[in-house]
């Protein structure tokens, strides 16, 4: 079965085609369970997300795609949503209260830097990465145990412009991983690092051997921006997993995992 949870709509401002071309495409790569999870509402980084008034109309547009393609594919709600750390207040209450299938927690930010923007990208210059990856790392386990979230979005980010995980750090990834094991998180198997400067998939193999042998399960995302995204890089994906270890991958429905063979 192939499942693909995390893609965006052009609510988020960067993202282009419809919705319905997105499951149209879906359908074509033969996926089974589809999930949109655009990027939460919140009070920060407002021109890359949709607006609190857009939530609702979001929610009942994936509703009623639902309703059309029954029998054809799955279709699953959800939101990707910041976690910012000593920043939690940003999260919206209406992402808390809305019954999403699930809700996938990503760090992109350290306090105030949006690390993952081009646009931003000039601040590696003034930065230690080895502290920097520390911080990351923190935030990821201090998201893992809020209780929020059923996945953890591509887990090593910061890496996208060339700047690897240090030794160093390998302690802090260890208790990252055991925060995400502790609280029952998936984290996802997203090719979009593949796209970027650092030409390697989230996690890296080394990662995911870790989290194999922590028994903490994983999931599928495209993190789709255009339907030339969608399903991109999944049967490399695959084989990974199944190389390291992995047989079944996770979905969720109501915030419930539902566990299916790869």
């Amino acid at each position: 079965m192939r499942i693909d949870l995390h893609n965006h709509t052009t609510l988020c401002h960067h993202a282009t085609g419809s919705m319905e071309e997105y499951i149209a495409c879906a359908i074509e790569k033969k996926i089974d369970v589809f999930g949109f999870s655009c990027h939460a509402p919140m009070a920060f980084d407002e021109k890359y997300r949709m607006s609190k008034d857009e939530l609702l109309g979001y929610c009942e547009k994936i509703h009623s795609l639902k309703e059309c393609y029954q029998g054809q594919i799955q279709i699953l709600c959800a939101l990707e949503v910041d976690y910012i750390l000593n920043k939690e207040y940003f999260i919206e209450s209406q992402v808390l209260e809305y019954p999403f299938d699930y809700l996938i927690g990503s760090v992109h930010f350290l306090d105030n830097w949006g690390f993952d923007n081009p646009e931003f990208i000039g601040k590696y210059a003034e930065i230690n990465i080895e502290e920097c990856w520390g911080e990351y790392l923190h935030s990821i386990a201090q998201m893992a145990q809020t209780g929020l979230f059923q996945i953890v979005g591509h887990i090593d980010l910061l890496k996208l412009f060339g700047h690897t995980l240090p030794d160093s750090q390998i302690p802090n990834l260890n208790l990252a991983l055991e925060s995400i094991a502790d609280n029952h998180l998936a984290i996802e198997l997203n090719p979009a690092g593949l796209r970027k400067p650092i030409k390697e998939a989230y996690p890296s193999a080394n990662i995911l051997q870790k989290a194999y042998k922590k028994g903490i399960p994983i999931t599928f995302g495209s993190d789709a921006h255009a339907l030339e995204h969608i399903g991109f890089g999944y049967e490399k994906l695959c084989d990974l997993a199944k190389s390291i270890g992995y047989t079944h991958a996770l979905y969720f429905t109501n915030k419930e995992p539902v566990s299916v063979r790869i």
